[in-house]
């Protein structure tokens, strides 16, 4: 199956740009921003927090750019949903917060989680051609 460059195609290229750009510019904020998005890592301990802001910022960074222009897209979807497998409960962790913390975090979680849903949407459509793509590889 292909999405064609009929209006399917352009819908597909809209929200490949809307939501690859968008977390390809996450990605790049976590390079901007590395030392305060290290403390708050630091701050739900997780371990090497200083790493872990650089390899979840190049995670997104890549992955968002993957989508957008269609470079493999299994493999650029994949790292997304990883990403938000695991930073979603573990930086989001709404249940175990103040109740001051707790509707942040809580919009943060289920913004995530909607981000994982379409990562997979993303994923499952990886190995078809995609129209406006620069169609390298599929993997």
């Amino acid at each position: 199956m292909t999405v064609d460059a009929g209006l399917g195609g352009v819908l597909l290229l809209v929200g490949r740009v809307a939501f690859g750009g968008f977390l390809a510019f996450a990605g790049l904020n976590h390079f901007l921003n590395a030392d305060q998005m290290t403390g708050y890592a630091a701050s739900k301990g997780i371990p090497a927090p200083g790493f872990g802001v650089i390899a979840s910022g190049a995670m997104l960074v890549l992955g968002g750019l993957g989508v957008l222009l269609g470079v493999y897209p299994v493999l650029a979807a994949g790292t997304l949903a990883t990403f938000f497998v695991v930073a979603t409960p573990t930086m989001h962790d709404f249940w175990a917060v103040s109740d001051a913390e707790r509707q942040s975090e809580f919009t943060n979680f289920t913004k995530n989680v909607e981000l994982l849903g379409a990562s997979l949407v993303f994923l499952a459509l990886g190995g078809q051609e995609w129209a406006f793509a620069l169609g390298v590889g599929v993997f």
